[in-house]
């Protein structure tokens, strides 16, 4: 993740160096080298990408100044990215919260232990249905990723989850994937994160974004520091509106999306949301190559 950047670009690799010295960790060697379960724990995962996305952020704004995007969205834990791309965060304090949103998120997957699965192929209402049914009391289970039209997770308390994933089955679901992880990510089980995470954000020093900021909650721009605010007090409890806040830029004119850092999973479900959308992944020197055409 970023090394070919960091050896190409001194400007990269000084992101990474920064985020060693910030995290008191080899950040960088684990990014680069793994091994990949250490990659894979959360507590480094959310620091990486946000690491690698900022080291893409900044080769660009070296390589193409004029460059300037019209808007910003981060899925997830992206939405940090978009903060610090926006200019709302500084790269330091962005980098502190999400290390802090993995620890907590991780924490709280301990405290209260639950699931996700990716359904494919069934209507997102179909899904919210089958997510109410399927919630009893207490065990709660519901849409917490709409990645785009057939492509939906759901999260949640065990037997609820096993519950709604057998009812999406019976509806007709194409597949049905329990994903490998032990936390129920935007849902009511990350109540303990979500808590102690507004606490952080209340201490940040957040700034007004030069670009409008598309939330995850509701999918509309934050324009100012309290919208950031309020939208991240909602962050990991509610569902990231991604679909949605695709469909947002594309009404607002936006015919071109730029995604930097890991791999090209987003410009993949852009395609499938819009396919006349023109979608560039941004993560090597050799894809800087695609800037230079447009």
């Amino acid at each position: 993740m970023g090394q070919q950047l960091a050896d190409e670009f001194p400007i990269a690799k000084q992101v990474f160096v920064e985020a060693n010295s910030l995290l008191g960790t080899e950040l960088s060697k684990i990014a680069w080298n793994g091994p990949q379960e250490l990659l894979d724990d959360t507590l480094n995962t959310q620091p990486a990408l946000l690491t690698h996305s900022y080291a893409v952020l900044r080769v660009l704004q070296d390589q193409y100044p004029g460059l300037h995007p019209a808007a910003v969205a981060g899925h997830s834990m992206g939405e940090l990215s978009a903060l610090v791309a926006a200019g709302a965060l500084r790269f330091e304090e962005g980098l502190l919260l999400v290390r802090q949103r993995g620890e907590l998120m991780k924490e709280a997957g301990e405290k209260s232990p639950g699931g996700m699965a990716a359904i494919l192929g069934l209507e997102i209402n179909s899904l919210e249905r089958i997510c109410e049914d399927a919630s009893v009391g207490n065990e709660v289970v519901q849409i917490a990723n709409d990645n785009c039209p057939g492509q939906v997770v759901i999260s949640g308390a065990e037997t609820a989850l096993e519950r709604a994933m057998q009812a999406a089955q019976e509806s007709g679901a194409r597949k049905v994937v329990r994903l490998a992880v032990s936390i129920a990510a935007h849902s009511p089980l990350m109540v303990y994160a979500q808590e102690e995470f507004t606490k952080s954000v209340a201490a940040t020093n957040i700034q007004t974004p030069v670009v409008p900021v598309i939330g995850n909650v509701n999918a509309i721009p934050l324009v100012s520091i309290e919208d950031i605010q309020s939208d991240l007090r909602a962050q990991l409890n509610n569902r990231v509106r991604w679909t949605e806040s695709i469909q947002y830029l594309l009404s607002a004119g936006v015919t071109t999306f730029i995604e930097i850092g890991n791999n090209s999973v987003l410009t993949g479900l852009l395609k499938r949301i819009d396919r006349s959308a023109r979608g560039i992944s941004i993560s090597t020197p050799e894809d800087l190559q695609k800037i230079s055409a447009l």
